[in-house]
């Protein structure tokens, strides 16, 4: 494939790492500590958005008394003594495909819904931190995917217009953001498995990405 001036910009939660469904899991322990139901179904609705954009979702379901700050704190509490304790498991055909990248020169890219100094923390822990030029955190701006605006500001710190980007995704936020923002959506479905929508915005749809990285290749 020619990738002749052209970028990869990744999502970091459930494309490098194997975080969604840890996630949620801390979500469901808090749900059913407070008897809260159908916390794992509303949350699976949030993936690949902001803090502040969960809360809105949430509160459109719960109402607005509905404690938002102490249970997401308890669930982050919970999420962060188990990465502590075990790590963040990166995904199959990260450090493959990143490494593949970095010997093509392919400038690469990372545009998160998480906070800029926990996305930075949680890829220098595992090691990844250096593969990327440009790394946008989801505190930077005030629209959360689906929203374009964290990729257009990730294409305009990289220097590139979007149609020259590929954007590597697993959620259906991050399909919809990338495609707003005039991008190439590579999908890597995680806990949501790819349909119609998705498919008809995505260039194309890909299992891990070690396929990615052959796609690249070829």
């Amino acid at each position: 494939m020619n990738m002749e001036q052209k970028v990869v910009i990744f999502d970091m939660d459930g494309v490098i790492f194997d975080s969604e469904k840890l996630v949620l899991d801390s979500w469901e322990a808090v749900g059913g500590k407070y008897g809260i139901p159908d916390v794992g179904k509303i949350l699976t609705d949030c993936i690949g958005t902001s803090k502040a954009k969960t809360q809105e979702i949430v509160y459109e379901h719960y109402g607005k008394d509905f404690d938002f700050e102490k249970y997401s704190k308890e669930a982050s509490q919970l999420f962060h003594a188990h990465v502590r304790e075990s790590g963040l498991p990166v995904k199959k055909g990260v450090r493959e495909l990143l490494q593949y990248l970095k010997e093509e020169k392919i400038p690469v890219g990372l545009a998160s819904s998480t906070r800029l100094a926990a996305v930075e923390e949680e890829l220098k822990q595992a090691g990844l931190y250096d593969y990327f030029r440009v790394v946008v955190g989801g505190d930077q701006l005030k629209r959360s995917k689906p929203e374009p605006d964290i990729y257009l500001m990730a294409c305009e710190k990289m220097g590139i217009s979007p149609e020259n980007a590929y954007a590597v995704e697993d959620s259906y936020n991050g399909i919809r953001a990338a495609y707003s923002a005039g991008m190439m959506p590579i999908m890597v479905p995680d806990l949501l498995p790819a349909t119609e929508e998705m498919r008809e915005k995505s260039i194309a749809v890909f299992d891990d990405l070690l396929q990615v990285k052959r796609f690249f290749v070829e």
